[in-house]
């Protein structure tokens, strides 16, 4: 039978997954040439903010002053920023416009993979993404996402083959060491994760998303310190993403430092109040602290939203009390 502290950190919950979804996004489309209005350049420029080259591409789209592939471009373009803001139909009717315009530019196709992934259509979006690598064999983005689908198919060494291939290309990828680490975490395999993630923060050393993946594999390995230093990292480049709070207090529960945990759990629920596992396991260190009333509503908490949780039911069971 499991332990509560074996239990525990199983229930990590979607972290890993959360934290290769968000590492997945495609770079927009790189800038053409174009008649050097205002618009155009921000809406070409990848360093615009997002809001900023949606309304330069928009208006560059309506003005009808640009044709071919700088149109396309725009296009593509908004439909990145469109698909950042999950308005996945729009980015595909936008993703069809590029193609319509130029059917030759690979990153129409890599968006539209991007769209459709986030569809939850894999296998459209890898088509997708062989298309945009048909008409760019060297697109080291398409085979980054290309490469998250598979892993989201459980494809592994497809996966890392198109993860080493994106690296290839683009050996400053960062989203891909990210994603081949992700890879890795999954087979177990520590030592070629944690290389990757070391090569990641190196490249971006204020990327959050590689100190969280890179915590999930200290955590693996039982390095719990090192664990803490990572989540701790993402506190501090995101303290109001639940992530880094949740995880470092799973770590202090790991620890059997339970007073430690309870802020970290508070935190987390404050900034994420939907996410069941953080009220199972703070219910599971207010019991070890001596608060059953605590404990109990948060079991309950964690049943209301996911009936039949099997962790919160045993806990309540163990205090006598009712689901």
């Amino acid at each position: 039978m499991p332990t509560l502290r074996s239990t525990l950190g199983r229930m990590a919950g979607p972290v890993l997954s959360l934290a290769v979804l968000m590492a997945a996004g495609a770079t927009p489309a790189a800038a053409t040439e174009t008649a050097g209005v205002p618009d155009a350049r921000s809406c070409f420029d990848a360093r615009t903010s997002l809001d900023a080259r949606f309304a330069a591409c928009s208006r560059v789209i309506d003005a009808g002053g640009e044709a071919g592939r700088d149109l396309a471009v725009a296009h593509c373009n908004r439909a990145h920023v469109r698909i950042e803001r999950r308005d996945l139909d729009a980015a595909l009717a936008d993703v069809d416009a590029a193609i319509r315009i130029d059917p030759a530019f690979a990153c129409s196709y890599s968006n539209r993979g991007r769209a459709l992934a986030f569809q939850g259509d894999l296998d459209a979006a890898i088509a997708a993404y062989d298309e945009a690598l048909r008409r760019d064999p060297d697109f080291a983005v398409a085979y980054n996402n290309r490469g998250d689908a598979f892993l989201k198919k459980g494809e592994i060494d497809r996966a890392i083959a198109d993860f080493d291939r994106a690296v290839a290309l683009a050996p400053d990828l960062v989203l891909a060491y990210d994603n081949r680490a992700g890879a890795y975490l999954r087979k177990r395999d520590h030592v070629r994760a944690l290389a990757d993630l070391d090569r990641a923060i190196t490249l971006a050393p204020d990327r959050a998303m590689s100190y969280l993946v890179r915590g999930n594999v200290h955590r693996g390995m039982q390095d719990y310190e090192r664990a803490i230093a990572d989540y701790g990292k993402v506190i501090e480049l995101l303290p109001d993403d639940a992530r880094g709070w949740r995880n470092r207090g799973l770590i202090h529960l790991l620890r059997y430092e339970d007073r430690k945990a309870l802020p970290d759990y508070d935190r987390a629920i404050a900034l994420d109040p939907a996410d069941v596992y953080s009220y199972n396991n703070r219910a599971r260190a207010r019991m070890a602290v001596g608060d059953r009333k605590g404990a109990i509503a948060d079991f309950r908490k964690a049943l209301a939203l996911s009936p039949g949780l099997p962790q919160a039911l045993d806990g309540l069971k163990s205090l006598g009390a009712k689901p």
